[in-house]
């Protein structure tokens, strides 16, 4: 795959290399809270297979990535009382892309409460945690 970085954040993450909290894993995909939401809840799905963007990902990766999407942005509703949710998937450096690794934001929202700025606020480990294991368990109910 051209220009897929195998050391990328989200491939150390996938590796085990570097912690991640997490919320879902399946054989596709994995889901983890970002250290600096902004907004509590703030989750990113990533498919377990190398894509750097939604342009070079198989249509069956992509489509159970927005599967897994779909059912954390529901539970995510009823652990944060959110009013709604924030999707956003960014392509290459001109699209926002930061992390070269294929990966959709789900961010739950309140109505009135606006987003912190983008790498703004770096979250505490133990509410991390809290959040993780929160969504997780509804993820099971």
């Amino acid at each position: 795959m051209a220009n897929y970085d195998p050391n990328n954040i989200f491939a150390k993450i996938l590796r085990g290399e570097m912690l991640a909290y997490k919320v879902f894993e399946d054989d596709k995909v994995f889901a983890f809270l970002d250290i600096m939401p902004r907004a509590p809840g703030h989750t990113l799905v990533v498919p377990k297979a190398p894509a750097r963007t939604i342009i070079d990902v198989a249509a069956d990766d992509l489509t159970a990535v927005m599967k897994v999407t779909q059912k954390i942005a529901r539970a995510a509703m009823t652990v944060f009382a959110a009013d709604g949710i924030t999707i956003q998937q960014f392509n290459e450096p001109a699209g926002g892309q930061v992390v070269f690794h294929l990966h959709v934001h789900m961010i739950p929202r309140k109505n009135g409460v606006a987003l912190k700025p983008p790498l703004s606020f770096k979250e505490e480990p133990a509410v991390l945690s809290d959040h993780a294991a929160r969504l997780a368990a509804a993820l099971k109910a």
